[in-house]
């Protein structure tokens, strides 16, 4: 069993994992189809656009390439439609005790998100975390979004770690192949997806929340 002070720093998915927030991620992107009268998606592609970047999942829902101007104009609605739902944010159970637990291991924290820019800060404020991560990188900052590793190569490469001194935590399918395939050992929080379902994504370990997590550190 791994003990959390063989890892140097701990990087965390936002969405889903600090937060078990998806459900208001998807209401406002039911009310944002609904203006714009376009098809609920079927679960397959649901799952799969958990985790990606507003640029790659707006041309999935409406079916053609998007303009740059388009891309932000959808974003920036659908995000404001969000931030109406965010007095629901709450931590997943457990979060305060778990970095509690990695402050006494001396362990280092970082945020690794799809989120846009203007949704970290609230989150953060809502989860009284609005100063605690030692680094944030978002997915507009790396070449490549999740599935790819770069964000979260990056976010240990600001920590000062290598990926393999890392533990990486995530809720979806994308960035749990993000976390894997950057050398991470990988969690899978199960806020999202049942554990039944993000067993295919092969991750280290699958938790239902942080407390569950700190017994399989023993902590």
């Amino acid at each position: 069993m791994p003990r959390l002070s063989d890892y140097k720093a701990v990087v965390f998915d936002m969405d889903g994992t600090l937060t078990p927030n998806m459900h208001l991620h998807e209401e406002a992107f039911t009310i944002f189809r609904d203006k714009y009268r376009i098809a609920t998606p079927d679960e397959a592609t649901i799952a799969g656009l958990s985790g990606k970047r507003n640029s790659e999942i707006f041309p999935i829902l409406f079916g053609r390439q998007l303009s740059e101007a388009e891309l932000l104009a959808y974003a920036d609605e659908k995000e404001s439609l969000y931030r109406t739902l965010m007095h629901h944010v709450h931590p997943v159970k457990g979060l305060h005790a778990f970095l509690k637990q990695m402050d006494t291991h001396g362990l280092g924290s970082a945020i690794a998100t799809s989120a846009p820019h203007g949704n970290v800060g609230p989150t953060l404020d809502r989860l009284q975390l609005p100063n605690y991560f030692g680094a944030i990188t978002l997915g507009a900052e790396v070449k490549h979004g999740k599935p790819a590793p770069d964000i979260f190569i990056e976010a240990a490469r600001r920590l000062g770690h290598a990926p393999q001194q890392c533990i990486g935590i995530e809720d979806s399918f994308a960035g749990l192949q993000s976390v894997r395939d950057s050398g991470m050992y990988t969690v899978a929080i199960a806020t999202t997806h049942t554990a039944a379902e993000l067993a295919v994504a092969k991750p280290d370990v699958i938790v239902q929340d942080y407390e569950e997590l700190m017994r399989h550190f023993a902590l």
